[in-house]
């Protein structure tokens, strides 16, 4: 009973604490009413109730009670909110903007009187509480962000990708991006927009330009990927005590600009410096963007702009040509209207970096995106624009390249399948150590700090001490390598094992055609698998013919793929390789002290063992080619980026045109040996690291593949390496 009433009073504390909020009494502030501080709250009793108290001292203090605010006292002059703005902008348009006042939810019906904030009642009312789902200004619908779904609502900014390219086809420019038109004006984000910057392209906050990959919702780690996992919902303050658990550095809110995670190591912005915070790339972005929105403007739209971000409407002309605005230059009447499209996607992506100043927190690889491609858009038109976009970054590395095809290739369906999920998505493979399998997960924007680390913020690396392979051998780098990690994924998904199994289930003789035979995919980067050599047979191993196993560069120092790339980066140490290598003016040049074969037959025994390796790729694909073409009257092209690779060279002029390559023209007329060959070509390709890997495994089993196909004569200038002694 106790408990009851106990929870009736406090409710009917809420309400008159909601209540209270709202009263306002007039005042001459800024010529209008505005709202006065609530007075202090107290219990029936007489008593402050502790549990409201704390919350109402943490509230009062906040943007959203700020009295005398901009964003509360910009419609005093004209008596009332207009109903397009008072869905943010006070708390009676916030509840109506719901449903809360019991119409319709998604709009706001009316205008809406001045003199309010955002009190209690705005996000502590039955409607609010319950919403799960919101709408951004692009139409993308998202959810999952419980209780920080309310500050979505208004912290989304109110205009995307879609409403520039809106405005710029109503202005019929869409054709014509870089000739001015008075009919085009600058389209404003709105402010704090900082939802739109954390679901990146899947909100479409900022200008996402056609053709381009951009990052994803961003992710940072468990309990701290909402605003309320961040922010103290009640002050809006920054947990920067929590921050420190993982950024040991941050002492105060300032330091949170400092800021740099292993995942973004790149020189975006080109100053020579990988060491400052991320937020310090961006400023470094968008001083660059600027220098191009106003060298294009003088060189294109031929009128010279400025920007400032305190005066409506931002652009303005410049004058006096000094790139700024000037106090007589920031009016309304000096806007800028000599906007070409293309200028004002730019222009509209400048204003979007800076009205959301938590961005680097936020989502600062979306934001960097967003930077580069209006960079790079303007700079393809004005003089020298090709040498200063050449300095920029665009996208993180390798495990962190939330744009790349890795990634993102499974966005339209909506889900990884738990056979590529291990090593495409961030969960995939704690999962596979945990279960030794995988289920189908819905795509991850790149893998993340706990995809290696099982310990947040100690670091810990994951055990995996010994890794099976595609052929079914177990290998190890040693109990408690460090570098065993990589192998889970870096070791392709075929082998010898499997090349045979679909070829003994064709049951026809090496050469002979069959349609029972399909080209089978090593998969990409099986470093590993080069690395082990004859160990794991992720090569195509021929009968009696014997290979290398693991290849050691040196047992100390070059032993294991940490020894050689840094883990976050995946960045090769080029001056370890060169301190060894003094001959060498590049690693492509590296050669063994004392390999002194001339391979490849040219005559040079001096030259990088690369150029070794790739003579031997250009013999092998003129091999399958002539192979091809008399076993199975049909010529073959091979094409890198294309699955499934390899296909029908209709023209047979021994190259892939643009209507050859697609999946309807795919080689199909496969005999044995053709396809042991053509795996292996492919093999030697999709580790493009295999001259450092295992520089002699990779000749012997290329070499064999030349021969399977070409015959004695085609192997008659070449040298196979010697199998080292085990």
């Amino acid at each position: 009973m106790r408990r009851a009433q106990f929870l009736l009073l406090c409710g009917c504390l809420l309400v008159i604490f909601g209540l209270s909020l709202t009263t306002t009494t007039p005042t001459a502030a800024q010529g209008g009413p505005t709202t006065t501080p609530p007075a202090p709250i107290t219990d029936p009793l007489g008593q402050p109730p502790t549990f409201l108290a704390d919350y109402y001292e943490k509230w009062v203090s906040s943007p959203h009670a700020k009295t005398d605010a901009e964003a509360f006292n910009h419609w005093n002059t004209e008596g009332k909110i207009p109903a397009s703005c008072a869905q943010c902008h006070s708390t009676l348009g916030y509840v109506d903007f719901l449903g809360g006042d019991g119409t319709a939810a998604g709009k706001v019906e009316d205008d809406k009187p001045i003199g309010g904030v955002i009190n209690c009642n705005g996000c502590h009312n039955p409607v609010a509480s319950e919403l799960q789902t919101v709408s951004f200004p692009s139409g993308v619908t998202v959810q999952g962000m419980g209780d920080s779904t309310r500050c979505m609502v208004c912290h989304q900014g109110r205009a995307s990708t879609v409403q520039v390219n809106a405005a710029i086809e109503k202005a019929k420019m869409t054709d014509d991006v870089d000739t001015v038109s008075k009919d085009l004006n600058f389209v404003n984000i709105h402010y704090f927009a900082a939802a739109a910057t954390i679901y990146g392209s899947d909100a479409q906050g900022g200008y996402q330009y056609a053709g381009k990959s951009y990052q994803r919702r961003f992710m940072h780690v468990d309990g701290y990927n909402t605003c309320a996992g961040c922010h103290d919902p009640h002050t809006l303050e920054v947990k920067v005590e929590e921050c420190k658990t993982c950024h040991e550095d941050v002492k105060s809110k300032e330091d949170l600009q400092n800021i740099r995670m292993q995942g973004s190591l790149s020189d975006y912005d080109g100053d020579g410096n990988i060491v400052e915070g991320v937020a310090d790339e961006i400023v470094g972005m968008q001083e660059a963007l600027m220098t191009s929105i106003q060298k294009y403007a003088t060189e294109v739209a031929k009128a010279p702009i400025a920007y400032s971000p305190a005066a409506y409407p931002y652009f303005f002309n410049d004058k006096n040509t000094n790139g700024k605005v000037d106090d007589d230059e920031a009016t309304a009447d000096n806007g800028y209207k000599s906007f070409t499209a293309r200028l004002l996607q730019a222009a509209y992506n400048y204003q979007v970096s800076v009205k959301d100043p938590g961005k680097f927190a936020h989502n600062a690889a979306y934001i960097i995106e967003l930077l580069y491609d209006s960079t790079e858009s303007l700079n393809s038109k004005v003089e020298g624009g090709d040498k200063a976009t050449a300095g920029l970054v665009r996208n993180d590395p390798g495990h962190f390249d939330a744009t790349g095809e890795p990634f993102r290739h499974w966005d339209a369906e909506g889900e990884v399948p738990g056979t590529c999920a291990k090593c495409h998505t961030a969960s995939g493979l704690p999962t596979f150590l945990k279960n030794n399998t995988n289920i189908a997960v819905e795509p991850s924007t790149s893998l993340a700090c706990t995809t290696c680390h099982d310990k947040i913020p100690d670091f810990t690396l994951r055990v995996s001490d010994k890794v099976t392979f595609p052929s079914g051998a177990v290998v190890s780098f040693g109990e408690g390598v460090k570098a065993n990690l990589c192998l889970n994924c870096h070791q392709g998904r075929e082998s010898t094992v499997s090349v045979n199994k679909a070829i003994a289930a064709a049951k026809v003789g090496d050469d002979e055609v069959t349609d029972k035979l399909n080209f089978r995919n090593v998969h990409y980067f099986a470093a590993g698998a080069t690395i082990f050599g004859d160990e794991v047979k992720g090569a195509y191993q021929f009968d009696g013919k014997e290979y290398n196993g693991r290849f050691i560069m040196d047992e100390e120092d070059a032993a294991v793929c940490s020894d050689c790339h840094d883990v976050h980066t995946l960045k090769i140490d080029e001056d370890a390789c060169l301190d060894c290598h003094e001959d060498a003016d590049t690693i492509d040049d590296i050669r063994g002290d004392k390999d002194d074969v001339d391979y490849d037959g040219n005559g040079d025994a001096k030259e990088g063992i690369k150029a070794e390796i790739s003579a031997f790729q250009a013999k092998l694909l003129e091999s399958l080619s002539a192979y091809a073409k008399d076993k199975t009257g049909t010529s073959i092209v091979y094409n890198a980026a294309s699955y499934p690779y390899w296909f029908i060279d209709t023209n047979d002029n021994g190259k892939g045109d643009p209507d050859e390559i697609n999946a309807k023209n795919a080689f199909v007329k496969w005999t044995p040996n053709l396809l042991r060959a053509a795996y292996n070509y492919q093999y030697a390709v999709k580790d493009p690291g295999q001259f450092a890997h295992n520089a002699h495994y990779i000749m012997q089993v290329l070499y064999d593949s030349i021969e399977a196909v070409g015959g004695k004569d085609a192997v008659a200038n070449l040298t196979r390496p010697e199998v080292a002694k085990k």
